[in-house]
């Protein structure tokens, strides 16, 4: 069986309007520049990312669902967060760790965007560290599941 060298990096709801929405919040990168970069720094680390941006929850739960030959997943479900049951069940169900991240800090925002129904299903969440906040996860998912196996959290990579 061959190693598996892929990543899957899903962004939800508005991030496909990076670099004009909201600047001082969200950077001025545009998502085919963040995602450029993330691209870059996975091959370097010798692995592929396939990108997926969807305003709709359906598309990125599909994509999680689809997603076979990946180490794991980098989520960052926008909008979502808040209250996407359908999107927090989907990460559950999957065998596949799935890092959380978001570009502005949610814990300091308004008191709505404070909570996140999908980061008990996530192995961990990154927020308020930019687009930087993905290369962290990638570099995470790649070092603890890409390289040496599983961290011993069960088949899920979630702790019991």
């Amino acid at each position: 069986m061959s190693e598996k060298r892929s990543l899957l990096v899903l962004h939800g709801p508005n991030l496909n309007q990076l670099g004009q929405r909201e600047p001082a919040i969200y950077g001025d990168l545009s998502l085919r520049e963040v995602n450029q970069r993330l691209e870059e720094h996975a091959a370097r680390r010798g692995f592929s990312l396939e990108t997926v941006q969807s305003n709709h929850s359906g598309v990125l739960i599909d994509a999680l669902h689809d997603a076979r030959d990946v180490v794991g997943v980098v989520l960052n479900p926008g909008g979502l967060t808040h209250y996407d049951i359908a999107l927090r069940d989907a990460v559950a169900a999957v065998d596949l760790p799935v890092v959380e991240v978001h570009i502005s800090n949610i814990h300091a925002r308004e008191p709505f965007r404070r909570r996140s129904v999908v980061a008990a299903a996530a192995i961990g969440q990154i927020s308020g560290l930019g687009w930087r906040g993905y290369l962290l996860a990638i570099d995470f998912l790649i070092d603890e599941y890409g390289r040496r196996g599983r961290l011993g959290f069960g088949s899920s990579g979630r702790q019991p």
